[in-house]
């Protein structure tokens, strides 16, 4: 992932990751889609930003509270617009 440290705890959290990826924020090129996913290797689940080739061009951990509460938020797209 970009930032072992970092994991995402609540939804705040990822509805403000959502916005900037949104808003360009993270400076990604080429960004079509973000979803849940899970490391094969380790079990833990990440949300995972793809570019137009459905490749993994960014990804955050998040909770286990996260990855299940924050499903329709991340399909679905942030409420806040700013």
């Amino acid at each position: 992932m970009n930032n072992e440290l970092s994991v995402i705890d609540n939804l705040e959290e990822l509805e403000a990751f959502l916005l900037s990826v949104e808003n360009g924020g993270l400076g990604l090129q080429s960004v079509e889609g973000i979803g849940m996913a899970t490391n094969n290797t380790d079990g833990r689940h990440f949300v995972a930003v793809f570019n137009n080739q459905q490749q993994l061009i960014y990804g955050r951990w998040v909770s286990d509270a996260v990855f299940e509460n924050g499903k329709e938020l991340v399909s679905k797209g942030p409420r806040r617009t700013h």
